[in-house]
């Protein structure tokens, strides 16, 4: 059984990878463990005096990659596949160097928005996790 790591953050319940998957699992039995960096949302900015009770960004961060984790987790268990995940760092290299301390995968796909989005691909994330992993890493993309 192959056993693919996906790292994604808004595109984790996206069409393209959607499909990737689909892809993986029509060739052969897979296993997927998702990663959801715990990336603050960049628009949020935080009050200048913490009020108790107020989210921070990372609490943001956080429950966003939850939610989205959640979501994706029951999309791929409909397709019949074994699949876990976590929330992981904020850098997504970072949260993948985590995972694979606990989940020895054979392929890493990295799943981001359209280039003309992407911090990921600002920051070159596809390239850094191939540098700091063994791994065969894919990158899929979404649609404009």
């Amino acid at each position: 059984m192959r056993r693919c790591l996906i790292v994604a953050n808004q595109t984790l319940t996206g069409e393209a990878l959607a499909q990737t998957v689909k892809e993986r699992i029509g060739s052969e039995p897979h296993e997927f463990y998702l990663v959801a960096p715990a990336t603050p949302p960049k628009d949020f900015v935080e009050a200048p005096v913490h009020h108790p009770g107020a989210p921070s960004s990372d609490d943001l961060g956080v429950a966003l990659a939850e939610q989205r984790l959640e979501r994706a987790i029951e999309e791929l268990q409909e397709l019949d596949v074994t699949v876990h995940g976590e929330v992981g760092d904020p850098d997504p290299v970072e949260a993948v160097v985590e995972a694979l301390k606990h989940f020895a995968a054979d392929e890493i796909v990295v799943s981001t928005l359209h280039h003309t989005l992407s911090q990921w691909l600002r920051r070159d994330v596809p390239a850094r996790l191939r540098k700091a992993s063994d791994v065969p890493v894919t990158h899929v993309m979404a649609e404009a």
